[in-house]
């Protein structure tokens, strides 16, 4: 082999070497968001079985998910039913955000952002009270991570389990997380907000304004 054959070689090595340096680095997650794990086939784990999560369940101590409103609620979350994590029980999606202005926020255990927002918007939620509803949104099957989460966060929320990220699929959410979705009372999305919140006042910045005087 001559010489400047051997000096193209090398220098294709160094390259690449660089080219996967950049590539670690862009997918390394230090930005305000966290690219999410690969989809799950199932919403939970077999292993997160009612008597499993019991224990979780009672030390997170989440409020009841919304029970359903007025109408057929969004067109495009129709036929979805998960599961409330709170307390186990059967929620039909579209009908439960029926007439309601409604904050989803959807969020994994695993995901650092997620969780220093979630604070924010228990804060947020605490200061509209019952003008707007904000539903957070596990997405990862581990449920009792999730449950184990929030109660370490102090974060009693309404929480829907939805390993198989439907709802983001339905309302076509970016593949980040955490992200938020407007809903207004007549079911449609005012806006779908793929970044993180640092506190209940960008929460109201962000949302007020796209919901009016709910």
């Amino acid at each position: 082999m001559s010489a400047s054959a051997r000096w193209s070689i090398a220098a294709l090595v160094v390259l690449v070497v660089l080219a996967m340096g950049l590539w670690s680095q862009l997918g390394s997650g230090d930005g305000p968001t966290s690219t999410p794990e690969s989809v799950s086939a199932r919403d939970r784990r077999d292993a997160d079985t009612a008597q499993a999560l019991a224990a979780p369940r009672a030390r997170a101590d989440l409020a009841p998910c919304p029970s359903a409103g007025p109408g057929a609620g969004p067109e495009a979350l129709r036929g979805i039913v998960l599961e409330c994590a709170g307390d186990g029980a059967d929620v039909d999606v579209a009908a439960a955000l029926a007439g309601r202005v409604t904050v989803l926020n959807l969020w994994a255990y695993w995901c650092a952002p997620c969780a220093a927002e979630l604070p924010a918007m228990a804060e947020y939620q605490r200061r509209v009270g019952s003008r707007v509803t904000v539903l957070t949104v596990h997405q990862d099957e581990n449920e009792t991570a999730a449950l184990t989460r929030l109660a370490e966060l102090g974060v009693h929320l309404p929480t829907l389990q939805d390993g198989r990220r439907r709802i983001a699929a339905a309302l076509k959410v970016p593949n980040v997380m955490p992200a938020t979705v407007i809903l207004r009372a007549d079911g449609s999305v005012a806006e779908i907000l793929p970044r993180s919140f640092a506190s209940a006042d960008e929460i109201s910045a962000a949302v007020d304004p796209k919901i009016g005087d709910a």
